[in-house]
């Protein structure tokens, strides 16, 4: 099942602060929901391992991260896949783009994911809910990062 979300907010902070918060381990791992690990690895990525729910099915995703198209302090492309078992597997990736607005920052984001497995048999309207929750939760911890 593969699904498209986008968005952007607006942070109160200037684009090298939010690009040095976007590119910190410590910072993205205490917004992630559900997120337990989060490791920089040397090849420009992260090994992540992250519970979450959707709906009835609960399972803990182990995988990768990886970061492209780096273009500082204006974005870059973020991919990744994970395994959860009987759960399924999840892989996507998003641009995130930085501009300068209003005194602080839009962040814009674009992304496209692919789930598979027992998550993807749950619907369509209950999993883009769960994502959508997901980056709603994410962005609000974020922005609460960048400013704190």
């Amino acid at each position: 099942m593969a699904m498209t979300m986008t968005g952007e907010v607006q942070l109160a902070a200037s684009r090298e602060a939010v690009w040095a918060k976007l590119n910190d381990p410590e910072v993205l791992k205490v917004c992630i929901p559900g997120c337990e690990e989060l490791e920089r690895t040397e090849d420009n990525g992260f090994r992540a391992v992250a519970k979450m729910k959707v709906g009835p099915v609960s399972a803990r995703f182990k995988g990768k991260v990886m970061l492209s198209d780096l273009d500082p302090p204006n974005g870059y492309k973020i991919s990744g896949e994970g395994e959860g078992g009987v759960a399924g597997f999840a892989k996507g990736g998003a641009t995130v783009a930085l501009a300068e607005k209003d005194g602080g920052t839009l962040l814009s984001y674009n992304v496209e994911a692919q789930i598979g497995g027992k998550l993807a048999q749950l619907g369509q309207r209950l999993i883009n809910g769960a994502a959508k929750k997901l980056a709603d939760e994410f962005f609000a911890n974020f922005a609460k990062a960048v400013q704190g």
